[in-house]
């Protein structure tokens, strides 16, 4: 154990005067002895020290809720702020139009995908394309991209490379989420196809509601007889319908159609990039475009043209349609009994 040795005391009627922690310890340590000789140092006079003023009487505190008595106090010294207001949430922009069948019977004849049939290769090489597509939304959703990661833009460089044919099938694949719903709009305003395609009837549509600022996007959409599938139609036909995609209009239009829906995807079956402008437009409003590539027929050129002018999209992918030979030999849809 450590040894210990008590402090000299003052015998009683002895006086004498109380020493400084600094001279207490230079009693009891030879400080001489640790000092190096080649270092002198003068001496530095002591200062004794001064005893404090005797300190004011405390007021004693209810020591049951000191805290309480605190928080009061702050709160007496800082002015209370204003009452914050809640955040408006804005009610879902949901579709309540009629539902109209779709002609399942056209769909087969057209070679797309039918709703509720049999599972086919087609079938199963959209499931594919469309999972990729739905990963990449939630991507975007995680990077506050907004609305625009609800919105898929399908396009092509030239017409005839199966651009409309991959827009309708991808929809259909998409309405049979258990919990997404797609709304599939068809933007090629010179020459729209989405409606004769699936047996719809007519009416206004997408242009009508950028021209006239009355009309209520969401009371153009057509409901079908497809659980989560919806389509809006291209509306009137214009000449300015560049100018018309470029206007403040058309982002409060597109935002109206996913307003309070963070699970509906909105598919726009756009113009060739390479024959008419609105497909740029639109670019610059979605969050994913996928240009459609014909196997056999589309040029490098051409891709690489289309691709720069939609280049207002950060995420531009490739789909290669109509190809005849895979790779891999992989033959979807013979697990499920199809043999076409």
């Amino acid at each position: 154990m450590t040894e210990h040795s008590k402090l000299p005391v003052p015998e009683k009627g002895e006086a004498k005067p109380r020493e400084s922690l600094i001279e207490r310890a230079a009693g009891r340590f030879d400080f001489t002895r640790l000092s190096r000789p080649a270092i002198s140092i003068p001496p530095v006079p002591l200062v004794r020290p001064v005893a404090p003023p005797p300190a004011a009487p405390v007021k004693p505190v209810d020591p049951v809720k000191p805290a309480t008595q605190a928080a009061s106090a702050a709160s007496a010294a800082i002015p209370a702020e204003a009452p914050a207001q809640d955040a408006v949430v804005p009610a879902p922009v949901l579709f309540e139009g009629p539902r109209h069948p779709i002609d399942r019977e056209r769909l087969r004849d057209q070679g797309l995908i039918v709703p509720e049939g049999a599972v086919t290769a087609l079938l199963e090489e959209f499931r594919i394309v469309k999972r990729q597509l739905l990963m990449q939304a939630a991507d975007l959703r995680r990077q506050n991209a907004g609305a625009a990661a609800q919105r898929v833009l399908i396009s092509s460089p030239h017409p005839g490379e199966g651009k409309t044919y991959c827009a309708l099938n991808l929809a259909l694949a998409i309405a049979a989420e258990k919990e997404s719903e797609v709304l599939l709009v068809d933007a090629d305003f010179a020459k729209p196809s989405i409606l004769s395609t699936l047996g719809l009837p007519g009416g206004p549509g997408l242009m009508d509601a950028l021209m006239d600022e009355t009309i209520d996007v969401a009371d153009c959409v057509l409901g079908t007889d497809v659980p989560g599938l919806w389509v809006l139609p291209a509306g009137d036909t214009t000449v300015n319908d560049s100018e018309y995609l470029s206007s403040s209009r058309a982002a409060q239009v597109l935002a109206r159609l996913t307003e309070g829906t963070p699970r509906r995807i909105v598919i726009f079956d756009s113009p060739p990039a390479l024959a008419a402008s609105p497909a740029a437009e639109l670019a610059k409003h979605v969050g994913q475009a996928v240009v459609i590539v014909r196997a056999d027929r589309t040029g490098q050129g051409a891709l690489e043209d289309a691709v720069s002018l939609l280049d207002g999209c950060p995420n531009v992918q490739l789909m290669l349609n109509a190809a005849q030979f895979s790779p891999s030999g992989r033959r979807f849809g013979a697990y499920y009994g199809y043999s076409g």
